[in-house]
């Protein structure tokens, strides 16, 4: 195998796209840091990326919805944009098997939250078996 960081396809400082090569083959990992205005999620919306071999996007989203977070009473204005995201390139959020947060706070009049996403193919033999370790 062979890996390459592809600064070529988004030139984002929150955003890593890894393409590893096997044969004729090559396949992308993504891993995203969203800041609190969702900027790395509003550049791949932008740039209309074609990421057909696309295995799995990871990241801190920060974004707090009742979809994955039980904590989360609402929904988040910037959760369409991350599904939108991962449909297009055949992903779907991949439940953790340590169900809470993942990041816990210092600040007694906030809560915990979950912050750290994994997409995968629902075919994926680890879809649903990862674990998140939270940031403490």
């Amino acid at each position: 195998m062979r890996f390459t960081l592809r600064l070529n396809i988004v030139n984002h400082h929150d955003i890593n796209i890894l393409a590893f090569h096997y044969d004729h083959y090559t396949n992308f990992m993504i891993n995203i840091y969203s800041d609190s205005n969702q900027t790395a999620l509003q550049v791949l919306l932008q740039s209309a990326i074609n990421l057909d071999n696309t295995i799995i996007i990871t990241g801190d989203f920060n974004i707090r919805d009742s979809n994955w977070d039980c904590l989360a009473y609402h929904h988040s204005i910037h959760t369409n944009d991350l599904l939108t995201i991962a449909d297009s390139l055949g992903l779907e959020l991949s439940p953790s098997l340590n169900l809470g947060p993942t990041r816990f706070t210092d600040n007694p009049h906030d809560s915990n939250s979950v912050l750290d996403l994994v997409f995968l193919l629902s075919d994926n033999l680890g879809f649903g078996k990862h674990i998140l370790h939270p940031k403490i």
